[in-house]
């Protein structure tokens, strides 16, 4: 049961997303295909999780769009696959917490319109976009973010030729359709969210670059200007189609697919989340506008 008596967030702040508990159905040990066989047209993002020790796996966005949590084991490494599309947030985080292996599903709540996930094990909430249990007994616990990147399909391919990709669920859902359409053009969020709107006049669905608790504009990358700060580059990798945009994935307006890596190479843990998002949630992040 859920400690409902342990939270470090105001009640008024959780908001039902309309489905009920597991309505948005997580998926569990998902099954892959190759590269070749795996069907998805070229302009569509794929999340990309390379693990050593194992092929490169890509998580196609038209599948995390229905099912938001995809419960998968890499290299004998327990992962949770999320994408909250409400906020554009596609993060992968470690599910071992305080030596136990949790299992994630969804809750149907929303808070700062981002998806509240629920562990099985303990039945403690979690922040999607931040990896931070908000309600229950690990209310202030973190999840360890991993390494991830999105590219279209034909990138993946190209640079893993060898990889997998997961396979189409056994659920009967629209896969490839968008059920968000047009999301990414609004002036504001879905009437879930009730907070402020971002400052120095960024739009809210402006897409941010987040590393840490620092947000660059999306607008400032281009490909032969990558983004230099401290101890890590951004640069730009090609384009794919917006998941949140055109009713049909693939036929939707092209944007930027980045990566994030320090001066050895080595990927950084980020997300390309919304403004709005990015405000509401790193409330004292720091903007990286120029």
């Amino acid at each position: 049961m859920t400690d409902f008596g342990r939270s470090d967030v105001a009640w008024t702040e959780i908001l039902s997303g309309g489905p009920p508990r597991d309505g948005i159905p997580a998926l569990d040990h998902p099954a892959f295909v190759s590269v070749s066989g795996a069907g998805i047209p070229d302009r569509e993002p794929v999340m990309v999780l390379d693990l050593p020790g194992a092929p490169a796996r890509a998580y196609p966005l038209r599948y995390l769009l229905w099912h938001e949590i995809v419960n998968d084991t890499v290299a004998g490494r327990p992962v949770a696959v999320t994408f909250c599309p409400l906020c554009n947030s596609a993060v992968v985080f470690d599910r071992r917490h305080k030596g136990r292996v949790l299992t994630f599903g969804v809750t149907g709540k929303l808070r700062a319109s981002d998806i509240v996930m629920y562990d099985r094990e303990n039945e403690s909430w979690w922040q999607q976009a931040i990896g931070v249990g908000i309600v229950g007994e690990y209310t202030g616990g973190s999840l360890k973010q991993i390494a991830s990147w999105t590219l279209s399909m034909a990138d993946f391919e190209s640079q893993y030729p060898e990889g997998l990709v997961m396979a189409a669920p056994r659920v009967s859902r629209q896969y490839g359709v968008n059920p968000y359409a047009g999301y990414d053009s609004r002036d504001r969020p879905y009437p879930f969210f009730k907070g402020e709107m971002p400052p120095h006049g960024i739009a809210a669905l402006a897409r941010v670059i987040r590393v840490g608790n620092r947000a660059y504009p999306l607008a400032r990358l281009a490909p032969s200007a990558p983004i230099v700060d401290d101890h890590y580059t951004i640069t730009w990798e090609g384009r794919m189609a917006s998941a949140l945009g055109a009713p049909t994935i693939a036929e939707a307006a092209d944007v930027a697919a980045i990566r994030v890596r320090d001066p050895e190479g080595r990927d950084i843990p980020h997300d390309v989340m919304f403004a709005f998002a990015f405000h509401a949630l790193y409330p004292d992040g720091h903007w990286r506008l120029d």
